[in-house]
Order: structure tokens, then C-alpha cells, then sequence
């Protein structure tokens, strides 16, 4: 998968060099689509470590993402007390995460009292409670509702400190990156953005890897299969719970920090409101509860299928529309035109189709693309791909 994500950039450009290109925009995510993969799917991802390892569904976790990203942006403009203006971004990253760590012992201090349906309902609670303080909120912007903006240089990603080992991140499509690092490489900046994001995912995917894998991960396990039986044999699952809780949004609010770090700006909309929660769980069940990189092909699925029926240029509508002769398009189907039919169907129409395609996971795959794929395999693809090749090699 990660070499898979390493190479997408270049192979993208090399197809859009070829007779191919209609086809590559039409139906290939874009880079800057791509790079809304990377930190949705590290949310997504910290979405699952709590929910899809515990039991407990965080329906509130957007209060982590909209922590880091506003801590970021704050930071940046020298709005947090105690840290001066110009402070490396890795290092506000950190210190966001951490804040948002600190929250995440508040809220799972009360509600992990409670469990099911009513953990997931306090969660929420939570979340929308600190979505309208930020919303009314006149310290964050002047405008509350419409967010705050990064004023000054762009974030890097690096080493802090270190202007050779660092990577400027935003939206500069259309500049270029000359040299990079020393390489002799020109890159563009959405493309140097993506591989910058891409690092910091990819660490904190084999931090909550390991973490998994550790005792405690064994604990997190124990407490979703029966918390009665973990609690019986001398676990404090409370204690162990509210560390898993601190921990994933420790991870939700890094990916809401290289959010405001690409995109340079934060809304109370796009942060802290409870259907960024829900693209987490839409996208985890497409994925795969349970498997942590699931959530990443569920995110892929769904940016993918949304960039395939954008409005914009180069979705599939209007490849239809260009490529397609004018008696075609204006050939009747059942009582209305193609062309129609395009519009209205087709061009824009990824929410219609996603809720529909989210209805048909939840009923026939309800183990998400990632762990229907290792129930086949017998494991985890990484354990059991080589000897179910080597059977065929034979």
C-alpha cells in the first residue's frame, strides 16, 4: 500500500503524458485529491484505533481534529500563549496533539461511565458543545463561523530548525519545487505537499501499529470481545480505556493539524462539526472496522468516487460530454436526452451514490473491503499473501 501511495504521483503524470489522459482524469484521482486521502484517512484511521479496537464508538471525535487543526493555525499567528510566532510547525503539530491527547482524558473521564448506544450519544454531546463555543468564539477570527487563516510563511514539515531537512506544505499548485533536498528533482508543490503528508501518516500508522501489537493493544482487544471477562481476570479496563481514548485523539489531532497546514485556513464546519465524525465512520465501514489501514481504502474509495463524478473539469461526466459525438448525446433515452440524462445522473451525483454503496456494505460486506479481504486470505495480507502466491507458484 505505501509503495502503492509512493508511486501514484509519477505514474499519474506519466499517463497524462500519454493518449490516455482523458481517460486518467476521468477516472484517477487527482493529486490534490489525493492528498484529502492522507490526512482523512490518518483521522480515519485514529477513528478506528478507539472504535474499531474497544468497542466504543466516538461519535465526538471531531473535537480532536478541530483541536489540532485550530492549535496550528493559532500557533502560527502567534495566538497561543507561550509560543512566540515562527515556531516550527512539527513542533505546534505536537503540542496540538498533545492538547488534543489532554481533552480526550476530559471527555473519556465522564463519559466511559457510560457504554453503547449512550457512550456514543456523550461523545456527541461533547463535540457539539465545543463546536459552538468555537463557533461564537471571537478570540479564533473575527468571524468565528468562517474560521481562521494561517497569516505568514508556509508550514514545513520536517526537521524543526532545519531548513534543508524541512518541506514547505499548502495549496501553490502551479509553482514548483526546484532541487529538492539536494536531489536535482523539480516537483510541484502539491506533489512535494503529498509526499510531506504522506511521511507523517505513514509514521503515525506504524506508531498505532505498534501500539496494537504491544500488551495494551492486546488489553484494547480483550475489552471489545468481553470487557466483563478483561475486568474479571484484574484489568482496570477503565484506565486502559481512557489511554486508548488520549491516544487516538492524540492522532485525530495531528490529522487535523497537517490539514490546516495543507489547506492553510479552519472552519468551525469543517473541523469541529459531527459529520466530519461521520465521513470517519462512513469511510471506516467501507474500509474495515478493526484493521487500521482499512479506513485509508475506505477514504481512498470515497475521495476516488467523488473526484470520478466531480462537477469540475476532468470528472467522468465530462469526459461523457467532450468525448461523446452530438447525436449521441442527443439520442433519446426513455424520454430524455443523454446529454440530460449525464447532467443530471451522473455530473455531481457521488453523495447519491455513496449513500447507496454505503447501504450495500453495510448489508453484504460487513467486514469492510480490507477485512473481507484477510477473512479470504485467512489473516492479515501481509502474513498470508506470500504463501497463498507461493500455492500458485507451485
Amino acid at each position: 500500500m505505501i509503495v502503492g501511495f509512493a508511486l501514484y504521483p509519477l505514474a499519474y503524470e506519466a499517463l497524462l503524458a500519454t493518449p490516455a489522459a482523458p481517460f486518467a482524469e476521468a477516472f484517477l484521482p487527482a493529486i490534490t485529491f489525493m492528498v484529502v486521502v492522507l490526512y482523512t484517512g490518518l483521522f480515519a484511521m485514529s477513528f478506528d484505533f478507539i472504535s474499531g479496537y474497544t468497542g466504543y464508538l466516538s461519535f465526538g471525535h471531531a473535537a480532536f481534529y478541530g483541536t489540532g487543526a485550530y492549535f496550528v493555525v493559532l500557533a502560527a499567528n502567534g495566538q497561543v500563549p507561550g509560543i512566540p510566532g515562527g515556531t516550527p510547525f512539527m513542533i505546534t503539530l505536537l503540542l496540538g496533539a498533545v492538547v488534543a491527547g489532554l481533552l480526550a482524558l476530559v471527555i473519556g473521564s465522564v463519559s466511559f461511565r457510560l457504554t453503547g448506544v449512550y457512550f456514543a450519544m456523550i461523545t456527541l454531546g461533547f463535540a457539539q458543545v465545543i463546536y459552538e463555543l468555537i463557533r461564537s468564539w471571537g478570540y479564533v477570527s473575527t468571524n468565528p463561523t468562517e474560521g481562521a487563516t494561517v497569516s505568514g510563511d508556509a508550514l514545513a514539515i520536517g526537521v524543526p530548525y532545519v531548513d534543508a531537512l524541512s518541506l514547505d506544505v499548502g495549496r501553490l499548485t502551479g509553482e514548483s519545487v526546484e532541487n529538492l533536498l539536494g536531489l536535482g528533482i523539480d516537483l510541484s508543490t502539491t506533489v512535494v505537499s503529498y509526499y510531506a503528508l504522506g511521511i507523517v501518516v505513514v509514521g503515525c500508522y506504524f506508531a498505532m501499529q505498534r501500539i496494537l501489537h504491544s500488551p495494551f493493544g492486546r488489553v484494547m482487544i480483550a475489552i471489545r470481545e468481553n470487557e466483563e471477562r478483561a475486568r474479571a481476570v484484574g484489568y482496570p479496563t477503565y484506565r486502559f480505556k481512557l489511554a486508548a481514548f488520549a491516544i487516538s485523539g492524540f492522532f485525530g489531532a495531528v490529522a487535523g493539524g497537517v490539514f490546516a497546514a495543507y489547506s492553510r485556513s479552519v472552519a468551525p464546519d469543517g473541523t469541529f462539526y459531527f459529520l466530519v465524525t461521520a465521513d470517519a465512520l462512513i469511510t471506516t465501514i467501507i474500509g474495515g472496522f478493526g484493521t487500521l489501514a482499512g479506513p485509508v481504502f475506505g477514504t481512498l474509495f470515497t475521495q476516488g468516487l467523488e473526484d470520478v463524478l466531480s462537477t469540475e473539469s476532468g470528472g467522468v461526466a465530462t469526459l461523457l460530454r467532450e468525448g461523446l459525438p452530438a447525436n449521441v448525446l442527443e439520442a433519446d433515452l426513455f424520454g430524455v436526452s443523454l446529454e440530460l440524462f449525464v447532467n443530471t445522473a451522473v455530473d455531481g451525483r457521488a453523495p447519491l451514490y455513496l449513500g447507496i454503496i454505503f447501504v450495500l456494505f453495510v448489508l453484504f460486506v460487513p467486514n469492510g473491503i480490507l477485512g473481507t479481504l484477510r477473512d479470504r486470505l485467512g489473516g492479515t495480507v501481509g502474513k498470508r499473501l506470500p504463501d497463498y502466491l507461493r500455492r500458485y507458484r507451485r
